[in-house]
């Protein structure tokens, strides 16, 4: 089990590098970051100047280790005044006239804002989660609820009814979702629902002060929780027909229990354990369009962040929220899959 947990734990921090590789020389053939900082009126002094500043005028293979050493949470640290200006770090053993050193990565700071590319993403990134968490629990609640009225209703109306939305759910993706549902009741039926097409998780008042506003936060949660209701809804379906075929379900109706205390207690339990599976699955899916949501409904997350950033070509800011969420992925999908093989030890032996 140990080996398989390392296993794990390594393939995740290759894919992290290798993300890494992608969006520095992707990013890094994208304008001159000299000239996005200063504007287009700069001096050519002063555009060597930065350059040297940022590092740009070394050789691309010397420019992304030093941005490797930036954003690796282990790097080797010079006791210069300009690293001692980017991060604060716990000195770890001496390396030559270095130090190994522990730190919060350093993603750089922001050609417009000039502020650190870490502290524009944790003050975006709580919204992003709670939209995240939110369409997870709309999806599941309904999902669930849903596939079980169908696996119950087998081939009635209400069955192949269900069946087809849910096919309608998964052929859509969610941004087509949200502009549908921002059109309809958050412009047309606007008065009548009391709800907006645009507005973020908190808002200013009269007196300039932010308040919480939770009705923002359904229909972009509807619209990102769509196309993960319907894929719920055909499992927990399938699942559950399995189940209740299953000879101590007969014994249950056999002993006198109701048909409520059956599938309730003893067939949807059971039936869970896949559904389970595929939400825990769905979360960095979920915050990856969560990016697209964010843009259509002006919730100021995570992915209004990016998107702005891109069109403003502060790549610091685009290339911090990549990693960013590169990160979050990595680390649900290696949590998923050491559990499986704590749940499962044949996942593991394989």
């Amino acid at each position: 089990m140990v080996a398989f947990v390392i296993k794990k734990l390594l393939y995740g921090i290759l894919v992290l590098f290798g993300v890494i590789v992608i969006v520095f020389f992707l990013f890094n053939g994208l304008g001159d970051p000299a000239r996005l900082t200063l504007g287009q009126r700069a001096d050519v002094a002063t555009i060597e100047a930065v350059n040297k500043e940022l590092g740009l005028d070394q050789p691309r293979w010397k420019q992304f280790l030093v941005y490797l050493n930036d954003v690796s949470p282990i790097s080797i640290h010079e006791d210069t005044p300009k690293n001692e200006q980017k991060y604060e770090y716990s000195k770890l053993l001496p390396v030559g006239s270095s130090t190994l050193v522990a730190k919060t990565p350093y993603l750089r700071r922001s050609y417009q804002s000039k502020r650190k590319v870490t502290d524009i993403l944790l003050e975006a990134l709580p919204k992003t989660l709670i939209l995240g968490f939110t369409a997870i629990l709309f999806a599941t609640i309904i999902g669930v609820i849903l596939g079980v009225i169908a696996a119950i209703k087998q081939f009635t109306f209400i069955d192949n009814s269900i069946l087809v939305s849910s096919i309608l759910g998964i052929s859509q993706p969610s941004y087509f979702s949200g502009i549908i549902l921002a059109l309809i009741f958050g412009y047309w039926l606007g008065d009548w629902t009391g709800l907006n097409y645009t507005g973020g998780l908190y808002e200013l008042n009269d007196y300039g002060d932010e308040v919480l506003t939770l009705k923002n936060l359904i229909l972009p949660a509807i619209a990102l929780g769509i196309r993960p209701v319907a894929i719920i809804v055909q499992l927990t379906r399938s699942t559950m027909l399995e189940t209740l075929s299953q000879d101590y379900i007969r014994t249950a109706y056999a002993k006198g229990l109701s048909r409520y205390v059956v599938i309730m207690k003893h067939a949807l339990r059971n039936a869970l354990n896949p559904v389970v599976t595929v939400i825990s699955g769905w979360l960095a899916a979920i915050l990856a369009g969560a990016y697209f949501i964010e843009i259509i409904f002006d919730f100021k997350g995570l992915g209004y962040v990016t998107i702005n950033a891109l069109n403003n070509l502060d790549f610091p800011v685009a290339m911090g929220s990549i990693l960013f969420a590169a990160v979050l992925f990595v680390i649900v999908t290696t949590l998923v899959d050491i559990i499986y093989g704590f749940l499962d030890p044949r996942v593991s032996v394989k």
